[in-house]
């Protein structure tokens, strides 16, 4: 389940000081207090407040290339603790696995992390609403390029990274990822095998011992927060662009069974049937309002058996086709 809310932790002003860029200009243009920063403790943003930050930060900077600019800057210093933890792990695979976990602790985006002979894969999953800033997608990618570094030193770099809106190419984004940024279904990063497996030498098991009961402890009270139907929507979101959309697949996540699902959702006033078809409502909105995707595009990641599905749905939710309500979204 993820949380209604970013974090921004207290690093990332010290963050900016290293890259030359004031904070307070950037609270400025992004219309946020001027003390936000003041107490030292982490900030609970909105996502809309938290995409005015990403979006004010690269305004200020002027700089296209400031993402790779974050990526190099990075340092355990400014790693808030969900993060450091992962870096106590044995190696990239197992710190992604670590951060999928506790992503929501961190803010509303959910993480997809799949390993097969191809590589390790790490989707990320952003909320329903407006797309993120292309800044925050791409400086989200090069994190992961920063983690394997610091955790190996050694140079790692991705086989593969994708945006559903990709930057135009760029020398220094293809020299600090080994690779340009290409136009892809998901905002992804893959790495081979070899650099998955590699031993990060900053495993510590004891600390993460330390850390892990805490992390596991914040991430209870924030799921038990959590609705069913919250939760079954978080579970939706990872698993319809991989085609499941059955009860049992989401039950079995839920680690309940569908009889026990259903009657839990009974008690909210809703069913499984209800939250699907709201999920799927808000997603193809979301979906369509990137030019990039075309509508059968919009349907396999909404888990539709075929195109004709979806346009019924989506005439049965809005009375409206996809393309019409695409054209009504251009012109106001």
């Amino acid at each position: 389940m993820a949380s209604k809310q970013f974090t921004l932790d207290p690093g990332t002003r010290a963050l900016l000081h290293d890259l030359g860029i004031s904070i307070a200009r950037v609270l400025r243009r992004a219309q946020l207090p001027a003390g936000l920063f003041a107490h030292g403790t982490a900030v609970t943003l909105t996502t809309e407040e938290y995409y005015r930050f990403w979006e004010a930060l690269d305004a200020e900077s002027a700089d296209p290339d400031l993402a790779v600019r974050i990526g190099r800057a990075l340092s355990v210093e400014a790693f808030n603790p969900p993060i450091f933890a992962a870096l106590c792990s044995a190696d990239l695979r197992t710190a992604a696995d670590r951060i999928a976990t506790f992503k929501p602790l961190i803010g509303p985006v959910n993480l997809k992390v799949t390993y097969d002979h191809t590589g390790l894969t790490i989707a990320i999953h952003w909320p329903e609403g407006p797309p993120p800033p292309p800044l925050l997608v791409t400086a989200e990618l090069a994190f992961w390029a920063a983690l394997a570094r610091i955790g190996t030193r050694r140079e790692a770099n991705p086989t593969r990274v994708t945006m559903r809106r990709a930057p135009q190419p760029s020398p220094a984004t293809a020299s600090y990822f080994g690779t340009q940024i290409r136009e892809g279904e998901a905002d992804a990063v893959t790495f081979s095998p070899e650099d998955a497996s590699l031993p990060f030498l900053t495993e510590d098991e004891a600390m993460w011992n330390f850390f892990a009961p805490e992390l596991r402890r914040r991430l209870s009270e924030l799921e038990a927060s959590a609705t069913t139907a919250d939760r079954v929507r978080a579970a939706l979101h990872e698993r319809l662009p991989a085609g499941e959309s059955s009860i049992n697949a989401i039950a079995a996540q839920l680690m309940l069974s569908p009889r026990t699902l259903q009657r839990q959702l009974q008690t909210e006033n809703t069913s499984y049937q209800a939250v699907l078809s709201d999920t799927r409502e808000n997603l193809a909105r979301h979906y369509l309002a990137d030019p990039s995707l075309a509508t059968s595009q919009v349907a396999y990641l909404l888990a539709y058996d075929d195109t004709n599905s979806f346009y019924r749905a989506f005439r049965r939710w809005t009375g409206l086709t996809p393309e019409a309500a695409r054209n009504a979204r251009s012109t106001t």
